[in-house]
């Protein structure tokens, strides 16, 4: 089939993924950023959709398994078929653990299984589902993120396209709970003194001065954020002139309250005051003040 399109200089963005990583949630947030939105989007009437009147806008369209003509080949089929438009494929992806849980906490049946338990109709979509999974452009694993975290994610791939400078995520974490997922770079920090063994800090976390001047005493400390610093700021660049658009830089400690939380908090005002632009997670203590901690990803 040969089609006759215009090269236009709008982006396209097909969104596609298992049901529960975050599909709807995608939408909505591009929808943010300016982009013309259709959700749950029959493949065979998107050709006809672009054949049309030119485009305004950047576009998104939700091609999932909920609808009846969806396939992997017909997806990937459709992306050669565009060619001209340039399309880029955005896969939001989660853990299968992850999409079990979310589904035992709405109560809701999964769509390729809806007479049989959730992890059938997982087990089913994410097979159904790799080799589109294996040609997207962006992929965005959800099984940590909250919303706030996936707009974050967008809002750094896809917002003012070419313009945005690298979007840095700092997240402090607990070795205890494992490596956070999406981490492009870790640091450990439990060698640093611990306020944990200090009574009058351990209620207290890494925000607070008092344990922030509990850590700055340890005689390793000010030589290892002189260093962190040395090589957070040599490598920015590189793969700002790689073309990377977003950058997550794991620091952890024991249980991811003091040390993590304060050299997390350090580096992030030191890489503002060098004009990088940066946001802040601190997962541990997200989860423990979040309203419903056992449903935090919110997504």
């Amino acid at each position: 089939m040969t089609l006759n399109f215009t090269k236009t200089p709008h982006r396209v963005v097909l969104v596609t993924g298992p049901s529960g990583a975050g599909r709807s949630s995608a939408i909505k947030v591009l929808e943010d950023l300016g982009f013309e939105t259709i959700d749950n989007l029959p493949i065979r009437w998107v050709t006809p959709l672009l054949a049309g009147q030119k485009l305004t806008r950047p576009l998104a369209l939700c091609l999932d398994t909920r609808n009846r003509d969806f396939s992997p080949q017909a997806l990937l089929d459709l992306l050669d078929q565009l060619e001209a438009h340039d399309p880029e494929l955005l896969y939001l992806d989660c853990a299968r653990f992850v999409l079990q849980r979310r589904y035992s906490e709405t109560r809701r049946r999964h769509p390729m299984a809806p007479q049989e338990a959730a992890i059938v109709g997982i087990d089913r979509e994410c097979d159904l589902l790799s080799p589109i999974r294996d040609r997207a452009d962006t992929l965005i694993d959800t099984s940590e993120l909250s919303v706030h975290g996936l707009r974050e994610r967008l809002e750094a791939r896809f917002a003012a396209h070419g313009k945005m400078p690298l979007a840095v995520t700092l997240t402090s974490f607990s070795y205890k709970r494992g490596l956070p997922q999406g981490a492009d770079i870790v640091h450990d920090c439990r060698f640093l003194k611990n306020p944990y063994w200090d009574e009058s800090l351990r209620a207290l976390n890494g925000r607070d001065p008092a344990v922030g001047a509990h850590i700055s005493e340890d005689s390793s400390f000010a030589e290892f954020f002189e260093k962190l610093m040395e090589t957070t700021l040599f490598l920015l660049p590189a793969y700002q002139k790689e073309g990377k658009a977003h950058l997550c830089i794991a620091i952890g400690c024991t249980g991811g309250q003091h040390r993590s939380v304060f050299v997390t908090e350090k580096l992030a005002q030191a890489l503002a005051d060098h004009n990088w632009q940066v946001s802040i997670r601190h997962r541990e203590l997200d989860r423990r003040h979040s309203p419903d901690s056992k449903s935090a990803t919110g997504l």
